[in-house]
């Protein structure tokens, strides 16, 4: 198995960067390797690799784990919404010793599953992941969505047992039901006696000899599940919501695992966004920001009026409050940020030019043809924003 990056180095920031930093570099990259977009034979990977290392920089108390512990900081159980781990809960499952236990056992053929684990105990069944793809509009408001997928349930046949109707598993005849088996194995330190899985009933402690017909006896069988999911306005690309008892079916009456539903996000035709801020490019021409005007803004929330002053220059940014998306974390809605950008005009009919003329004439300009050639490349530059 590959060994894992640093998640600084994946996202390309220093140890030392902000979380905006963190945002800006996630958002960038994210949109660059997105499985959608990118149809590169590594793409998917790199993107888990991004998103991944983003869940675990963008939680403080996650990031702080990292930065003490590395990757063993981060080896905890998934849970919650939109994160992706549960808190940093320390190393070994509490007695300090697990990793010594672990490698002891292994040198010496050790059971798996750990001493005195009952076998026949219930066990929670696998989680399932689910992309959800979000047009930027449903990602914003919210909405309800059916999905459907193939999960392992409970055999209706034979519920869960494995065995054939009217017929019950029955002790393991190896290993008397424990699950394990006595093997003598010959070790660099002699002869020892060690513990395994029983090859019989497979740490099951039980036997069943009249498999059910529909599962095989393994108690599952795979079907269609659909469920539906609540989309909650404000969810963002990358983000994730679990669905408890929506994954696989548990062994031995456990329950089902979770379903973690992942947001995939389209971007917008016109729209940008960085969290509950929206971002608009609006064109002006000349006369608009000279004179001003009273424009059409198009938002999220639909059209709004807004009134440009005289004399506005190309880079102005106007703010609409309360025009952006919801706050996925809070109450509220975020605004929507209105960045002007004069128009440069491409072509000039004869009449525009003399109009410049005597725009340049009156403002104290005098022009012959091959200066005024150099004017209205000046006003063209004027109008993109350039300077000179």
């Amino acid at each position: 198995m590959a060994e894992k990056r640093d998640y600084y180095e994946v996202l390309g920031v220093a140890k030392g960067a902000s979380d905006d930093e963190i945002k800006k570099a996630y958002r960038k990259l994210s949109k660059k390797y997105h499985p959608d977009i990118n149809k590169e034979a590594d793409a998917e990977e790199k993107f888990k690799e991004i998103t991944e290392a983003y869940e675990i920089l963008s939680d403080p108390q996650k990031r702080a784990a990292y930065d003490q512990y590395g990757h063993a900081g981060t080896n905890s159980n998934y849970g919650g919404f939109g994160g992706g781990y549960s808190d940093f809960g320390g190393f070994g499952g509490g007695s300090g010793f697990g990793g010594f236990e672990d490698i002891f056992e292994s040198f010496f053929g050790g059971a798996g599953g750990g001493r005195g684990a009952n076998p026949n105990a219930p066990r929670q069944g696998a989680d399932l992941q689910y992309p959800i793809n979000l047009k930027f509009e449903e990602a914003i408001f919210g909405v309800e969505k059916t999905i459907k997928y193939n999960r392992e349930e409970t055999c209706h046949t034979c519920g869960g047992n494995g065995a054939k109707p009217g017929t019950q598993p029955v002790t393991c005849s190896k290993c008397g039901g424990s699950g394990q088996i006595n093997v003598e194995r010959q070790t660099p330190l002699g002869r020892v006696m060690s513990r395994q899985t029983c090859d019989v009933c497979h740490g099951t402690g039980k036997e069943i000899k009249d498999p059910c017909p529909t599962c095989q006896g393994t108690g599952h069988e795979k079907r269609a599940h659909e469920v539906k999911v609540n989309v909650p306005a404000g969810v963002e690309e990358g983000q994730q919501m679990r669905l408890s008892g929506q994954g696989e079916a548990g062994t031995n009456g456990g329950p089902y695992g979770d379903l973690y539903v992942i947001f995939r996000v389209e971007e917008s035709d016109i729209f940008d966004r960085d969290g509950s801020e929206i971002y608009y490019e609006m064109p002006l021409n000349f006369v608009q920001a000279a004179l001003g005007d009273e424009v059409n803004v198009p938002t999220v929330h639909g059209d709004v009026k807004l009134k440009i002053p005289a004399g506005t220059q190309t880079g102005t940014v106007f703010r609409l409050r309360g025009k952006g998306a919801p706050k996925l974390r809070g109450s509220g809605t975020g605004d929507q940020q209105v960045k002007v950008k004069l128009i440069t005009p491409k072509n000039l009919s004869d009449e525009q030019r003399e109009a410049l003329r005597n725009f340049a004439e009156v403002s104290g300009t005098k022009l012959n043809e091959q200066q005024s050639e150099g004017f209205f490349d000046k006003m063209k530059d004027a109008f993109s924003g350039k300077k000179k």
